[in-house]
């Protein structure tokens, strides 16, 4: 017998606490019990409310990587590991909640229209 491949709420609830909790999809779906990550993308294409839990599940692993950040930065003896592992949890919760966790730009003052008509003259010698 196969994997199970028909969504049920019982199953997408399982994989969800399992992101949240911490792990990767594919670690998620290893059991030979839950479905593969294959089948758990297609959920995402074609079920609305999977895609919510999901989505919920990914905010809510990011939210565990912010705080797993100072808790190693705090506890981790080696540096060099400490930083290995703050990194990657810092990327990942800037993938998963971007808004958050993400890079914040500044943008300041801007450039009107005459001011780069002016600046491409001076480029190119007028």
């Amino acid at each position: 017998m196969g994997r199970p491949s028909s969504y049920t709420p019982a199953v997408a609830d399982i994989i969800c606490d399992r992101l949240a909790s911490g792990m990767g999809l594919e670690q998620a779906c290893a059991p030979d019990d839950m479905p593969g990550a294959r089948t758990v993308h297609r959920w995402l294409e074609n079920n609305d409310e999977f895609r919510q839990k999901y989505a919920r599940a990914r905010t809510e692993q990011a939210d565990r990587d912010a705080d797993d950040v100072v808790k190693i930065a705090d506890e981790e003896c080696d540096p060099q590991r400490a930083r290995v592992r703050v990194d990657a949890r810092k990327w990942r919760a800037s993938k998963l909640a971007p808004k958050k966790y993400g890079e914040r730009i500044e943008h300041s003052g801007s450039i009107g229209l005459e001011a780069l008509v002016s600046q491409a003259g001076k480029i190119i010698g007028e």
